[in-house]
């Protein structure tokens, strides 16, 4: 299930929300906050619950045994177990026929692939459940004495499968006692709706467009066709990230909780250092305090650090050579800044730095949607002329006439305009007479009318993909 459908608008949101307030205490909403997370999580594959249940187990008899023990050894033991198992499970359904796959190029070998079905969100959960161990470990929060509280963290089902990677002690108080005021219920009714329009016009739209460039004959493809695909892609992508995140942040506010934000308008960066400040911050975070800082951070081998880094980056997103070009590309760019510009960034005009970051992000996506090397090469060589047939095809330039208001309007969601003239108008708003009252009308009108809108698409749509299936 998720949450740009029918069934969960219609049907499975509403009821856990009713169910959710009206039960009186926090323990009452915790059963069946958590009964909901793992009836949305088992409505694909209901076998597959199985994995995350076991993994939630390990690291809390893991964190258990680490918070009680005073033994460096046990403790650290406990630690180590509790990483190698949950990454292990991770490595056998999401890695192991690639590293087979690849192995059976060496000749003489013919190691059998396995049959086993990627479970959704596998990556996300994982790095949450190793997240409270290590905090554990290093005495940042308290050991969670009671399983289904525990389990509850980890399936909580507004970011169970696409995000924000949440952490432990972010939500730790909230687990044990929460409120939700009816102005925060109504802050994540419009957050979530944001988000919901985000997913299901600007990214399905974008994503449509495309699709009719980048899924077909590459060969035949126009340098003004290429990159119409690209760019459309660059907006998706973003858009359905971010909307997800919205969502699960809006959903969060309702519940009573308080999760970070993932996305900061990364589209108006001046730098690839400053894109991935904005970027997927609950990925950045976690690689930074888990993996960076641990190797060394700046102190020690900062360059090695990086690239450690970045290769996990991109093998993180998928099990296939793309991805992993993918983050090797943003480690030598990174690097390139860092070593190479360093200062310099600074004198440089803001716009050229913006047109640069700009350029960089989208021939990045190009290793992020292809997920074979030949395709790779046909596309760029389509962006740059090489490969391409002609410069400008006439349809190229009747479809880029049809969609230049999306394009636009993309162009525009992607900066933080909107949300200031929304903050301006509210705020002077509510500094007029009946301010208050007219701002909630106002507000529940925009939050219905982009609703029913976005259910309108929905209904009138067939194309509605989940990018976060290879995750």
């Amino acid at each position: 299930m998720v949450f740009s459908s029918l069934v969960f608008l219609c049907i499975f949101f509403p009821a856990v929300l009713i169910l959710y307030h009206v039960s009186p205490g926090i323990k009452l909403k915790n059963i069946i906050l958590l009964i909901a997370s793992l009836l949305f999580y088992a409505w694909g594959e209901p076998k597959w619950i199985v994995v995350m249940l076991a993994t939630t187990f390990i690291d809390y008899l893991a964190g258990v045994v680490i918070g009680k023990s005073k033994k460096n050894g046990v403790r650290k033991f406990a630690l180590i177990f509790s990483v190698v198992v949950t990454l292990g499970f991770l490595v056998v359904f999401k890695y192991l026929n690639f590293f087979t796959e690849n192995l059976n190029l060496i000749p003489f070998l013919n190691i059998p692939q396995t049959d086993l079905v990627l479970p959704i969100g596998i990556s996300f959960y994982t790095f949450q459940a190793l997240s409270y161990v290590i905090d554990v470990y290093r005495k940042d929060v308290d050991c969670q004495k009671n399983y289904f509280n525990l389990l509850l963290y980890v399936s909580m089902f507004p970011q169970l499968i696409a995000g924000p990677i949440v952490r432990y002690v972010d939500v730790a108080k909230e687990i044990a006692d929460r409120k939700v005021t009816l102005t925060a219920f109504s802050d994540g009714v419009t957050r979530f709706v944001i988000g919901l329009a985000k997913k299901a016009v600007f990214a399905n739209f974008a994503g449509l467009l495309a699709e009719n460039y980048l899924a077909g004959d590459l060969s035949d493809l126009s340098v003004l066709g290429a990159w119409t695909g690209i760019i459309a892609y660059f907006f998706q992508i973003y858009f359905d990230f971010a909307g997800y995140s919205d969502m699960a942040i809006g959903i969060g506010k309702m519940l009573g909780f308080n999760f970070r934000e993932n996305f900061n308008y990364p589209y108006i960066s001046f730098s690839i250092t400053e894109f991935w400040r904005r970027w997927h911050m609950s990925l950045s975070g976690f690689f930074r305090d888990y993996v960076y800082i641990p190797l060394g951070g700046n102190r020690h081998h900062q360059l090695r650090n990086m690239f450690v880094v970045w290769l996990l980056t991109g093998f993180w997103h998928g099990a296939s050579w793309n991805f992993v070009l993918w983050g090797l590309y943003y480690f030598v760019m990174l690097a390139f800044e860092k070593y190479v510009l360093g200062k310099i960034m600074d004198k440089i005009p803001k716009v050229i730095r913006l047109i640069y970051s700009l350029f960089v992000v989208i021939i990045g996506w190009v290793f992020f949607y292809f997920e074979d090397i030949p395709s790779i090469g046909r596309m760029l060589g389509a962006m740059f002329g090489i490969t391409s047939t002609e410069g400008i095809a006439a349809t190229d330039i009747t479809t880029l006439t049809n969609n230049v208001f999306l394009l636009v309007i993309c162009a525009i969601a992607v900066t933080p305009l909107c949300s200031f003239i929304a903050n301006k108008f509210t705020t002077k708003l509510k500094n007029s007479p009946n301010g208050a009252i007219v701002n909630g009308v106002l507000t529940f009108a925009f939050q219905a009318v982009v609703l029913v809108g976005c259910m309108a698409c929905l209904v009138g749509s067939t194309y509605n993909p989940f990018l976060y299936f290879r995750f």
